[in-house]
């Protein structure tokens, strides 16, 4: 263990069960009895109910449900839909038993059921109205719920003189958000293009939508096409992949009204249906000297992993994207927080083992990558990782990093890059900084110490980190020990 002061404080986030959404419940078991499938069959038994049981029984769910979220009759409405062809005569049927229906196929989902952890901390862009020498900081954390889902969540706080934190408590009930359905042609090209996915067909398809397109568009194509397309076959996999695509890349926007901590990033493409894993935001400031926040995170389906990417300027819109390039092919990109030479830099770990640092003329395109860290520490012997994104300071590039080393414990430790050349590693810790304390050591993956992202504050480092993918704390050590050591 290194001998670099470290300080622990004592503020600890743990998992919050009441912390809920409401989502769509279909059953699994959907097979056909009697000519009918599961869903037709509970949704015929709701209309045959009386008047009087039908309003008694939205009576009981207002008085249990109503103040667990924004808008319960929206919440409602969205079951309706998601089962509305499975209607009879659905276009006539009253508010009263929509919502009915609706309400059945429904359900509340606790996004911190399981965890609260792996989180990054970036400020925030609103600095106003703050005491001297504090920052205003946004962290982001992964909450794990039932199914092993991950999303992604806010808190927003503020760091004082001597880097110690405090967090506003955390708002509910979580507030819905409204999803954009336009798409970027050129972008959506270049995708398919890498996955291959540019025959006949697709070609076909692309040269009949415009450069900003709808998913309405995409299917008027794709039908269009479809009729003058013999090889049916041929056509239907086009329409696959170009749904599976643009379903992956999309805009969400919350309401003005809605405090941060109030929403969520769920999972929402099928890239990421089993989970939004681990992103670290870091706030990029352009050579101009705009600045917008960017956060490569992990999309999980159940079967494979893909690289994606957030964008966001406010915290209240965002962008949602699929990262390109063979570079981009695993787990744990940070993006640094300016251009170098002009271009985007990252490190990544494409390789699934060693750190390599990323080039790129486009934020979603990576095809350079060069490897810059290899494991060498017994403490990092299985593989090696960075834990957010690259610090700028005088003496270089600081960037905390993540060790495996054996009985798979996770611990923390740290690597120098040349600001101008960051290829070039010019130090790197010979202990690890931070490993998992006894109180820290249990949990749902026992033995890990984690993190997404650091802070500089007055000559502090902030480290927000989880622990044993349970619950998140935060410490603090001071960047010239932390300097000395490494140099």
């Amino acid at each position: 263990m290194s001998s670099i002061p470290v300080t622990r404080l004592p503020l600890r986030l743990a998992p919050d069960a009441r912390r809920l959404i409401a989502k769509p419940f279909l059953s699994v078991d959907d097979v056909p009895a009697e000519g009918k499938t599961r869903v037709e069959q509970l949704i015929g038994r709701i209309l045959d109910l009386s008047h009087e049981e039908v309003e008694a029984t939205l009576d009981e769910l207002r008085r249990n449900f109503q103040k667990r979220h924004a808008d319960l009759d929206a919440v409602f409405e969205r079951g309706f839909l998601a089962v509305a062809q499975s209607v009879p005569d659905a276009a006539n049927l009253p508010d009263h038993m929509r919502q009915l229906v609706g309400a059945y196929f429904m359900h509340e989902y606790s996004l911190e059921g399981a965890a609260l952890t792996n989180p990054s901390i970036v400020a925030h862009p609103d600095q106003t109205g703050l005491p001297d020498d504090s920052l205003r900081v946004i962290v982001s954390l992964r909450s794990i719920g039932e199914g092993h889902i991950s999303s992604i969540e806010f808190r927003r706080g503020v760091v004082g003189q001597s880097g110690d934190i405090e967090l506003e408590p955390p708002g509910v009930p979580m507030t819905g958000h409204r999803r954009s359905p336009t798409f970027d042609k050129p972008l959506f090209t270049a995708k398919l293009a890498e996955m291959g996915a540019t025959d006949d067909p697709a070609l076909r398809v692309l040269s009949a939508l415009e450069d900003r397109f709808t998913m309405a568009d995409l299917d008027g194509a794709l039908a269009d096409v479809a009729g003058h397309e013999a090889a049916s076959t041929a056509v239907h996999h086009v329409a696959q992949v170009m749904h599976w695509l643009a379903s992956s890349n999309y805009k969400i926007a919350f309401p003005p009204e809605s405090e941060l901590s109030q929403r969520v990033l769920f999972p929402n493409g099928p890239s990421e249906s089993r989970g939004m894993e681990d992103a670290r935001f870091v706030r990029f400031v352009a050579a101009g000297g705009s600045a917008i926040y960017y956060a490569p995170y992990t999309a999980y389906d159940g079967f494979d992993i893909l690289p994606q990417l957030i964008q966001t300027t406010d915290f209240m819109n965002f962008r949602i994207a699929t990262l390109n390039g063979p570079a981009a092919a695993n787990k744990g990109i940070a993006i640094f927080p300016r251009p170098i030479a002009g271009r985007y830099a990252a490190l990544g770990r494409s390789d699934g083992e060693n750190n390599y640092l990323m080039l790129s003329d486009h934020v979603r395109f990576w095809h350079e990558a060069e490897r810059i860290q290899v494991p060498t520490r017994p403490w990092e012997l299985m593989q090696i990782g960075n834990a957010g994104p690259p610090l700028e300071t005088e003496a270089g590039w600081l960037v905390v990093t993540h060790g495996v080393g054996p009985m798979r414990r996770y611990a923390l430790g740290a690597i120098l890059l040349d600001l101008d050349d960051p290829s070039r590693v010019i130090g790197h810790l010979r202990d690890p900084f931070l490993v998992p304390s006894e109180q820290e050591r249990d949990g749902y993956v026992p033995n890990v110490v984690y993190s997404c992202g650091s802070i500089i504050h007055n000559n502090h480092l902030v480290i927000a980190y989880g622990a044993s993918d349970t619950s998140t704390g935060f410490a603090t050590v001071p960047v010239d020990a932390l300097l000395s050591a490494l140099t």
